[in-house]
């Protein structure tokens, strides 16, 4: 069984991989990720508050003990196929949780579901 080092070190390797799709902008943090973000106090220094890539990604073990799903929230750029892209999100972010889940000795199957949160658009040119 994996630790929570270990599905913390999932999330990283499932957040590198979709963010490695062409046409992916970046990861949409879920609302529970935003809420803690907002309570949490003001920075006194100036770099500027980023939530982790990590938090557009969950995944948590199947209620019937079948596997491991992982959610990819994403957001893409102006410009590529929503489908296409989403596809390609969905087949790396498999390939690279269940090499990584491989890795701690866990061989289970891995179900990934992908939603596209958004198409940012390109900042226009001056």
């Amino acid at each position: 069984m994996m630790t929570d080092t270990g599905t913390t070190t999932l999330l990283g390797a499932a957040a590198e991989a979709a963010l490695a799709v062409p046409g992916v902008a970046g990861l949409q943090p879920r609302l529970v990720h935003c809420l803690a973000a907002a309570t949490t106090p003001t920075r006194t220094d100036t770099a500027p508050h980023r939530m982790p890539p990590e938090a557009g990604i969950r995944a948590d073990r199947a209620p019937d003990g079948s596997g491991w799903r992982v959610e990819v929230r994403c957001v893409l750029g102006e410009g590529h196929r929503a489908l296409d892209t989403a596809r390609n999100v969905h087949d790396r972010v498999r390939t690279a949780a269940t090499s990584h889940l491989a890795t701690h000795g866990v061989v289970e199957p891995v179900t990934v579901s992908v939603t596209v949160t958004r198409i940012a658009a390109r900042p226009a040119l001056v």
